[in-house]
């Protein structure tokens, strides 16, 4: 990597407002002028309208988002040893605050490396790609994620590329997903809480399997032993199984998608819950109001939907979904019971998530009493900017109790 950055970009005056907050984002908008030859994906300086320094960071026009930061002090250039200390300060803290067996490593601009996404399974590292910049240090990045586990022992035998999300092509970029280095057996088998799972990591979802609940699965124990347990969008039966793990007399889950159900029904033979734990292909839409009315009752319904908005445009349908879904599951769930809801949408932020909540018991004539509130697992950490593009995961656990 070259020392020297002689293409600067410089905003306008009076931009740059989440810049100047902690935020790593430059919109195409801000900018005045970029002075200087570049190539897509090369880093350059960026300067405020004055000339003050702001930051290192890699550009791209083809995207909204022109520039993102990785470095905001001068003297940090983005050299080998710059990637190598970002990757370290990632994993130290991943070994403080988190089991470090299955993780995720790296959280793109939660670590200051934005673009990028590397997930661990054991000893298999899945990465994710989504910007042309990020892209380019890609290999430099995943050699340090290597360097820096390998100093505690950790020797990693494969990695998989899920570079396959739609926002690739934003950046004027091709989905792409295949091996880096060697081919290996993809089905990874990962422990987590307890429970065992077949991860896999070339055709599962995102990167193979959900991280960014393991504590909020965790939390659900101490509710389900001798419970009858409702999960729905259980994907590959992740709360389900750890409900069963707990001792519930009782579990289903649900999910659309055949695939999901099919996997979960392995992993439930794998922990030998197959006579406890039972998964059924269904819209959860058409699902719920169809057990309400068998009057179905459960002591514990789990509502873990994928997002059902990924833009501000959608947001009022989305809602809908979220204040649906709610209702329904609280209607099944037993008068003392408990009712554990998310949404994984950066856009239904938090306040506007609890009121849809809030309204849903409204409309089924429930009272809710909150048990706790939980976020992503700290191994998916947000850092409080101008835009808190990391905040994505909002977990609310309630005891649901009949209008007195």
């Amino acid at each position: 990597m070259s020392e020297q950055y002689t293409t600067t970009a410089y905003l306008r005056k009076g931009e740059g407002r989440t810049l100047k907050k902690g935020g790593l984002w430059v919109y195409d908008n801000e900018i005045d002028r970029v002075e200087g030859d570049f190539t897509p994906g090369d880093i350059i300086s960026v300067r405020d309208f004055d000339g003050y320094f702001m930051g290192y960071g890699y550009i791209n026009p083809a995207s909204r988002i022109e520039i993102r930061l990785l470095s905001r002090k001068e003297e940090h250039k983005i050299t080998e040893s710059f990637l190598m200390q970002r990757v370290r300060d990632a994993w130290n803290y991943r070994k403080t605050v988190i089991d470090t067996s299955s993780c995720r490593v790296i959280f793109g601009e939660a670590d200051y490396l934005p673009g990028i996404v590397v997930d661990k399974f054991e000893d298999v590292l899945v990465v994710e790609s989504l910007t042309l910049g990020i892209d380019l240090l890609k290999m430099q990045i995943l050699e340090a994620v290597q360097k820096v586990l390998g100093e505690d022992g950790i020797r990693i035998r494969g990695i998989y590329e899920r570079s396959d999300a739609k926002v690739r092509e934003q950046e004027g970029m091709e989905r792409y997903k295949g091996f880096i280095g060697e081919p290996f057996d993809t089905k990874i088998r990962i422990v987590e809480n307890g429970v065992i799972f077949n991860v896999d990591v070339e055709d599962g979802q995102k990167t193979g399997f959900f991280l960014d609940q393991k504590n909020n699965r965790a939390a659900i124990h101490r509710l389900c032993k001798d419970k009858k347990v409702l999960d729905c969008f259980t994907h590959t039966g992740s709360f389900a199984l750890n409900a069963g793990l707990a001792g519930a007399s009782e579990v289903l889950g649900v999910d659309a998608s055949e695939l999901g159900i099919e996997q979960a029904r392995e992993n439930a033979r794998l922990n030998h819950l197959e006579g406890t734990v039972s998964f059924q292909v269904a819209d959860v839409f058409d699902l719920l109001p169809e057990l309400e009315q068998k009057g179905e009752r459960y002591d514990v319904v789990i509502l873990d939907p994928p997002a059902f908005t990924k833009s501000r445009n959608s947001i009022k349908n989305a809602v809908k979904g979220y204040r649906e879904i709610n209702l329904r599951g609280m209607k099944l769930v037993k008068d003392g019971g408990y009712l554990c809801t998310c949404s994984c949408s950066h856009f239904m932020d938090p306040e506007l998530f609890a009121r849809t909540i809030k309204e849903a018991a409204n409309g089924a004539h429930k009272r809710l009493r909150q048990v706790e509130f939980r976020t992503q697992a700290p191994d998916h950490p947000f850092v409080w900017t101008g835009e808190e593009n990391s905040y994505y995961l909002k977990f609310y656990i309630f005891q649901v109790v009949e209008e007195k």
